[in-house]
């Protein structure tokens, strides 16, 4: 869970409106507002989050660790995380503010066409890594990725430019909307699926777009979508 997010859940537990918090620590509501966003283009420094601390009532350091985890390059990020798992898995504990975390880094690993199967190829992608990064609460595939996504074969409910979240570790079902890697050539699409004896059906949900039959074998991979984040 982002920063942003953290500190607009807890103010609305507590019943706080911006005004409020605005009052109280001296900073104006419209800055408030783009940090609980996440459209802030100057991050909130140590004096602000020291008040967030005390009005919202965070233990101290909560939302300094959370804030300080951020500005942390993904490689370096990655490695404490893996680190304090390790650590909770041969019986350590976490610090009450950590568990509040950023959430999971998932890799961006390119773009996927809403529309017709694009030649992309994102085989050359170690798992997990990427040149960008979405942070995610609640994922806990390790294998999970994002793509960000062009057309408008997946409209209304998808627009070009959603990041969406897929899990190769989630079951997929006929009529779940999919990452679908073919085997050869390397390309990719993102649609509905419907298993068809041995066809796949890829169904666009954009009404304008006809549906394309594809023979099962030639898919070598189908990964549910499980979280979409909408372009601002």
């Amino acid at each position: 869970m982002s920063l942003g997010s953290i500190i607009r859940n807890k103010r609305e537990e507590l019943g706080l409106t911006l005004d409020e918090v605005s009052s109280r620590i001296g900073f104006s509501k419209p800055y408030l507002s783009t940090i609980e966003t996440g459209r802030v283009t100057n991050p909130p420094g140590d004096e602000l989050l020291r008040k967030l601390e005390a009005v919202l009532g965070f233990e101290t350091g909560t939302l300094l660790y959370v804030a300080h985890m951020e500005k942390l390059p993904p490689d370096v990020l990655i490695h404490i995380e893996e680190v304090e798992n390790e650590n909770q898995q041969l019986g350590g504990k976490k610090s009450n503010k950590r568990n509040i975390t950023p959430g999971r880094l998932i890799p961006i690993i390119n773009k996927v066409a809403a529309g017709y199967p694009t030649d992309f190829n994102d085989l050359d992608y170690p798992v997990g890594i990427a040149d960008e990064y979405i942070r995610c609460p609640d994922v806990h595939d390790p294998n999970a990725f994002a793509v960000r996504v062009i057309g408008d074969s997946m409209e209304p409910k998808y627009h070009e430019g959603d990041i969406i979240i897929f899990s190769p570790n989630a079951a997929v079902q006929s009529g779940d909307d999919c990452f679908v890697r073919f085997a050869s050539p390397h390309e990719t699409t993102f649609k509905r699926v419907f298993f068809e004896n041995e066809i796949v059906r890829l169904q666009p949900r954009n009404e304008k777009y006809p549906p394309k039959i594809v023979d099962g074998k030639k898919v070598n991979g189908i990964y549910r979508a499980i979280i979409r984040q909408e372009t601002l």
